[in-house]
């Protein structure tokens, strides 16, 4: 199996203390400082959680509007991917977004990560920020993998919608996806079923793969 990935020019670099909580991390030793990631995206959030990092600020907003360009929508799926990544790993990501105004509830494809700090594009930020903060939770789309199937399990729109694939090319496709790539990289109909289910998002000329496979249950995995 090949996987396609598509890294951000340089290297991307946040900001990481040992806690969660605010007031914690303005203590003694409870900063990391600046982290660079120059190494392949698929390994930067196991590497910031063995190093300690429970809180991160990634610098700068992530302008899904301007994104036409090859460097400019790798360097935006770089960054939404990290944070799809320790999402996963329940570390508290500090984050700014802008979003186009349409369509109306794109803020929902991206609610199952971790809420950001800013929301600019939706007519109404300030509600659509509130909500997103209100109803998010660990596990509200994620995705694993079984003895010959994959199963997605999505709550980003309130109820539970569940697929399940058995065919090998759509465990290939999520791999090629997983941090972005041309749509040319799958097959056009397996693309078309994703795009369909709002399973991956577009930015710019790439897709990218939006359940994450989860690192910390909220409960025994049989109940999610």
């Amino acid at each position: 199996m090949t996987r396609t990935t598509t890294s951000a020019p340089g290297a991307l670099t946040l900001a990481a203390w040992r806690d969660y909580d605010e007031d914690a991390c303005a203590l003694p030793g409870m900063s990391l400082g600046d982290i660079d990631l120059a190494g392949p995206p698929e390994e930067d959030a196991a590497r910031l959680w063995e190093l300690g990092v429970r809180r991160a600020r990634i610098a700068g907003e992530i302008d899904l509007t301007a994104v036409d360009d090859p460097a400019s929508a790798a360097h935006a799926v770089r960054r939404l991917c990290l944070i799809r990544d320790l999402t996963a790993r329940a570390v508290l990501v500090q984050w700014e977004l802008r979003l186009p105004a349409e369509p109306a509830d794109g803020w929902r494809e991206l609610s199952h990560l971790q809420p950001p700090r800013t929301l600019t594009g939706p007519a109404d930020p300030a509600d659509a920020l509130a909500r997103w903060r209100n109803e998010h939770y660990l596990c509200k789309c994620l995705w694993r993998e079984g003895p010959g199937f994959v199963q997605i399990r999505d709550r980003r729109w309130g109820n539970l919608r569940r697929f399940t694939a058995d065919e090998p090319a759509y465990r290939t496709a999520i791999a090629q996806l997983s941090y972005g790539a041309p749509p040319s990289a799958v097959p056009e109909a397996i693309a078309a079923d994703f795009l369909e289910e709002r399973l991956v998002s577009r930015t710019g000329p790439l897709l990218w793969w939006l359940p994450y496979r989860v690192n910390r249950w909220i409960q025994e995995a049989m109940a999610i």
